[in-house]
Order: structure tokens, then sequence, then C-alpha cells
């Protein structure tokens, strides 16, 4: 073996040892000559120009978190993550508001996100803003170590003793946007703690152990605790006239530093009315 052979393994044995690069985006660098040695400088291509591969649409955002790597921004109620494909829709998804953002920055690159909320619920969501970042964050998903924190309202009075909802959710083939319990459905696990019991319903605080869709919304209308406004799964728009969940937090491992960073997102102000309204009655 060569001189700079023996560096070269050397470097990638650095690489993703010590620095704990993905040995995906090494195997990456070293086909498309994204590792050069200079003299005594290594030069990495960990921050390559991209097309954003949306179209960047301006509006404001409220960024809760951002460095080179990660960018964490709050979701209005109503607003979806990314585009469903439907034909006419007109309206800007959360993606197209981040490429405008990073955009505005100056910088070229390819954002993604890395978890979806739905379309009314609000709260924190995570985006990579380049390959180390996805691939480390994504990974970090499938082994469920980034902590998913939400409230919700939700009809009835919750018992305090009910601390985790351990049931599989499937297709409701009378339904197609709709999910229900199934026994041969995916395995879905929901933890909850209730926060306060008014006259008629309660607030419930709850950490995702999976990530199914509708997963809260299904688990709690199934135990006969929809969430107030959600009325596709029998929820009351009495008082509210979206599903009354927020992500109020967001805790992830930093994908180069490894730093534990937690996020927390207040309530936007639909909730805080409500909880007034609820708080007259307990």
């Amino acid at each position: 073996m060569s001189r700079a052979d023996n560096r070269d393994e050397a470097t990638a044995a650095w690489l993703l040892e010590t620095l704990g690069m993905p040995e995906k985006l090494l195997k990456h660098l070293r086909a498309n000559k994204g590792m050069e040695w200079r003299g005594d400088r290594l030069r990495l291509a960990l921050f390559p120009v991209q097309p954003a591969g949306i179209e960047p649409i301006w509006r404001e955002i409220e960024v809760l978190y951002e460095d080179d790597f990660c960018l964490v921004v709050h979701k209005p109620a109503g607003m979806n993550i990314h585009p469903d494909g439907r034909k006419g829709e007109m309206d800007p998804t959360l993606d197209h508001v981040v490429a405008a953002h990073v955009q505005m920055q100056g910088e070229e690159i390819s954002v993604r996100h890395i978890h979806r909320l739905d379309q009314h619920t609000s709260g924190p969501v995570l985006y990579a803003k380049n390959e180390w970042a996805q691939l480390k964050l994504d990974e970090d998903m499938r082994n469920k170590r980034i902590a998913r924190s939400y409230a919700a309202f939700v009809q009835g009075k919750v018992s305090a003793e009910l601390s985790v909802i351990d049931l599989p959710i499937g297709k409701d083939r009378h339904h197609k946007q709709r999910r229900r319990v199934s026994m041969a459905g995916q395995n879905a696990v929901t933890h909850v703690r209730v926060g306060e019991v008014y006259k008629n319903s309660s607030l419930v605080h709850l950490e995702l152990e999976t990530g199914r869709t509708h997963q809260i919304r299904v688990h709690l209308s199934h135990l006969g605790h929809p969430l107030l406004g959600d009325s596709m799964y029998g929820g009351s728009t009495a008082l509210i006239g979206r599903q009354a969940l927020h992500g109020e937090r967001l805790a992830f491992s930093h994908p180069f530093t490894g730093e534990r960073i937690e996020i927390t997102d207040p309530w936007p102000e639909d909730l805080k009315q409500l909880h007034s309204e609820l708080s007259k009655t307990s």
C-alpha cells in the first residue's frame, strides 16, 4: 500500500471514528472527489452548492434554532409541511417558506424536513441543512432518539391513571384520509400525562414513541377522548375550529457536536384562548 493510500485510510478512520461522519457520506465524498489533501490541510465538500429542489416562496417565519447543520422553525396551524401533489394547490407549504428563508441568507442549499406535523397541528419542525445532518437525524428518527412532546385539549375527563396508549394503527378502508386502531396495523405507542381537568374536557401532555399518521388523534379518539376541534375523529368544533394539538417541545442530539438540544415552542394564541375559556369551567 502506498503512502497516499495509507493516509487516505487513516483519514477515513478518523472521519468515521473520531468525527462521527456517516459512512454513506464518506463514500459519497470519495466517489465525487469531495475529499482532497492540499499540503497538510484536508478539504471536505460538506456544504456543496445545491438547488433548493422546491420553489422558494417568502412568508414570515419564526426560527426557533439555526446553525450550519440544523434549522428548527415553528409551523403554524393550517400550513402543510410539503406539497401533497393535489391539482390547484396554491398555498405555500413550510418547505417552500424554509427554502426562501435560507435563500435570503445567501445559502444555496437543499434543506429537508426530518419529521412532519399534520396540516392543522402547530409546533416545531426540524430541518437538515446538509447531507451529514440529514443522514444523522434520519437515523436518530428511526431509532427513536428524537423526542417530540405535545399538548392537546380533548373531550371528557381523562383518568390520571392513563399513562401509555399501546394500540396498533392502520388505514380506515371506509375513509381515504382517516386512520383507525387495527390489530393488523403498525405498532403505535403514545405516552400520556394528564395536565388539567375541566368540566367536560382535559389538557393532556403527550410524547410519541412512534410516529404513525394521525397517531395522537386516533389513539385519543379510540379511548373516547377526541381532540377538541378534530371533526374527522369526532371532536367538537364549538370552541375551536382546528384540532387542539400543538408540539410544545422538540429534543435532539446535534448531528455534528452530539450536544443535546431542546427546543420549546409556546402555545399559539388560539390555544391560549381555548385554555382561558376552559379554565373558567374547572
